[in-house]
């Protein structure tokens, strides 16, 4: 069983005595890979070989001079999970309106009421939360759609949380929605690009977050040639978050004529939509991010994941957490909720004739988790897939566990039995993150009082001051 006994702490031993060693090699035998890359395909009992950051090989005895080896046998290797929207300062209130009924309901309470007390530490608890659950539960990249940027502390304080758990993060930035904030966003976006998104090995990324319309908090905050032009001149990629019915249909057919669409640019949820708006999206390239267990269960717009309308106009979407104040945190049940919906309105709609369902895979929802979500978040050529030359974010998962043996088929194992306990190491760019099961570098009992005191903080603040 893979870094399951006492070898496992003396290999991350050795791994951490070399982390600064750029020219590191760790050598994972035995395993079988499922690289996401369509020339790859799936290997068993083969190896993978990382150099520094960055995956050098994979095949079969691909070379062990100076490499730590780790014995991957009875394993599944595969990309880390990419998460392309959640927002992740809310991680504090989790699971505190579980049977939500309506968007209205969550925004109200989360972003009209909660949100305009957070300070910059509680921005930063809920995003450290939010990444080091993600980096637990296997997701290595996540877009984190932070949009409580009240002032530049806050935002800072928002993207340090990123930095300091060691996650590939997409760092996308919105000004609030309600109450007293200090108007500078997005001005404040130049000055976030240059003091944190030069260095730190690449791991962040700054995007312009958006809504779609001006109907939840004013114009402002809505995609159009004002923000497009800012992104623009930044050289950011753009996240629009409510994409959703007949106001977002309009938006999108307006951004079309105003050349506004394109791979640059992401839509949230995309539920309810026209089919001229989709034919835009389509054919113009634009990325979409689906949220299966938000859209189904909060019930926005017609709650169906836009999956079969994306998948007609040639789009492969990534998928996304999005709210933990009332959803689950992980990407296991993003695929497995959006495997089941799919292929059971699939069958529903031919029942009773002679046509053939149009069904989606076990493969098709691992690709969406991480290599559409890669190119989904504008980092396709960076991680994704286990492909020679990109960086080595990926997975290390136990398929003899009692829940996963035997491995029959390991996209099967990976999509409908696997969970976060079967995750025996996760890797960011080539540095152990997760290694037998636990988390590195948390000091849980501190962390939990934290996130404790910062909970109690904001629904204790007065609501005078809540209300703004």
């Amino acid at each position: 069983m893979p870094l399951s006994d006492h070898t496992g702490a003396d290999l991350l031993e050795q791994l951490r005595r070399r982390s600064a060693d750029p020219e590191r090699r760790i050598l994972f035998t035995g395993a079988t890979i499922v690289t996401m890359d369509p020339d790859h395909g799936v290997l068993k009992g083969a190896d993978l070989l990382i150099e520094g950051d960055t995956i050098a090989a994979i095949g079969r005895e691909p070379g062990r001079d100076g490499a730590v080896v780790v014995d991957a046998a009875g394993a599944v290797l595969t990309p880390g999970f990419v998460d392309t929207h959640r927002h992740a300062w809310q991680t504090q209130l989790r699971r505190i309106m579980p049977d939500v009924d309506d968007l209205g309901a969550y925004v109200r309470s989360t972003l009209a009421g909660y949100a305009p007390v957070y300070r910059p530490q509680d921005m930063y608890v809920g995003t450290q939360l939010a990444a080091l659950t993600a980096i637990d539960s296997g997701i290595t990249c996540m877009l984190d759609f932070s949009h409580n940027s009240r002032t530049p502390e806050h935002s800072d304080a928002a993207v340090q949380a990123l930095i300091d758990t060691g996650i590939r993060g997409v760092h996308a930035s919105m000004g609030p929605h309600f109450g007293p904030w200090d108007g500078r966003w997005p001005g404040d976006l130049a000055r976030l690009k240059e003091e944190y998104f030069a260095g730190h090995d690449g791991l962040l990324t700054l995007r312009l977050a958006a809504l779609a319309t001006d109907g939840i908090a004013g114009p402002a905050l809505a995609y159009g040639p004002e923000l497009a032009r800012t992104a623009q001149d930044l050289g950011l990629g753009v996240s629009v978050d409510a994409v959703f019915g007949a106001s977002s249909s309009r938006a999108v057919l307006d951004w079309e004529k105003d050349g506004l669409l394109g791979p640059d640019l992401t839509l949230v949820h995309a539920t309810g939509l026209s089919p001229e708006a989709w034919k835009a999206i389509g054919e113009s390239g634009t990325t979409v991010s689906l949220a299966p267990t938000s859209d189904a269960q909060i019930g926005l717009e017609t709650a169906v994941p836009a999956i079969d309308e994306a998948l007609a106009v040639g789009v492969r979407p990534g998928l996304s957490i999005d709210v933990e104040v009332a959803l689950v945190s992980d990407m296991f049940t993003q695929m497995r909720t959006l495997h089941a919906i799919q292929r059971m309105r699939a069958v529903n709609g031919v029942y009773g004739t002679d046509r053939q369902p149009a069904r989606i895979t076990t493969y098709d929802v691992l690709d969406f988790a991480t290599l559409q979500g890669a190119r989904t978040n504008g980092l396709a050529d960076v991680t994704g897939s286990l492909t020679p030359g990109k960086k080595a974010d990926l997975l290390v998962i136990r398929a003899d566990d009692l829940n996963n043996m035997p491995l029959n088929d390991a996209v099967g194992t990976v999509v409908l039995g696997s969970d976060a306990r079967n995750i025996s190491a996760v890797l960011i760019n080539g540095e152990p993150r997760k290694w037998n099961g636990q988390v590195l570098d948390v000091d849980l009992s501190a962390l939990r009082d934290e996130v404790h005191a910062s909970r109690e903080y904001v629904l204790g603040a007065p609501a005078a001051f809540r209300e703004g």
